[in-house]
């Protein structure tokens, strides 16, 4: 019986017990090509943890590149940009395994907004708690200021669906200290941070 092959960038899907060379409807290589049946439980469990690996090494990476830069290396700082980016192909990789994660744009907003609230309203909560607990006020203001950030993140993502009804554009500033993603020109002091004008950055 022939298997289904499904491109993870065009949703073609290729009978035949190999995938295509080339997508034929969108170009795509065989490597975008992913079996099209359910995966094992484990197996889906080590791709969720691969691509948890992978996206935080990422972010790690470019971190350690910034450091280099103020160090004074900057071609060590290139190494871990250029390893950083190759993490983040890693991370692409083992997310197209994973079906549902990225779906249709209405959905993906519905999903993230209900993320945002999931982590303000269960998550964040205890983290603050076991940190001013533990005698680390520093860390649980850090907790403090991402929860109040993703409430923010959630309204984003409810005004988003309406703009998406009404192909309204929107442009973002996002403050670089604390998350704070704020819509239009940027206000004169972060409202969670309290950081400067000058420490929003635009989203092209």
């Amino acid at each position: 019986m022939d298997k289904q092959w499904k491109c993870s960038v065009c949703g073609y899907l290729h009978p035949g017990k190999h995938p295509p060379d080339v997508c034929p409807q969108c170009g795509a290589s065989m490597y975008q090509f992913i079996l099209y049946a359910p995966l094992p439980p484990e197996l889906e469990r080590r791709l969720r943890e691969a691509f948890a690996g992978e996206a935080s090494a990422h972010v790690r990476n470019l971190a350690f590149a910034r450091r280099a830069d103020q160090d004074g290396h900057p071609a060590v700082a290139r190494l871990f940009r250029a390893v950083a980016m190759a993490e983040k192909v890693h991370a692409d990789e083992y997310l197209k395994f994973l079906e549902g994660v990225v779906g249709p744009t209405e959905e993906n907003l519905r999903r993230a907004f209900e993320s945002e609230l999931k982590a303000k309203q269960e998550i964040y909560p205890d983290l603050v708690k076991e940190a001013f607990h533990l005698g680390r006020e520093d860390v649980a203001w850090s907790f403090i200021r991402s929860r109040d950030v993703e409430a923010r993140h959630a309204q984003l993502y409810k005004d988003a669906l309406a703009a998406l009804v009404n192909e309204r554009p929107m442009e973002y500033q996002v403050c670089t200290v604390c998350g704070y993603v704020f819509t239009g020109q940027p206000p004169d002091e972060c409202p969670i941070c309290k950081s400067g004008r000058d420490k929003f950055h635009p989203v092209p």
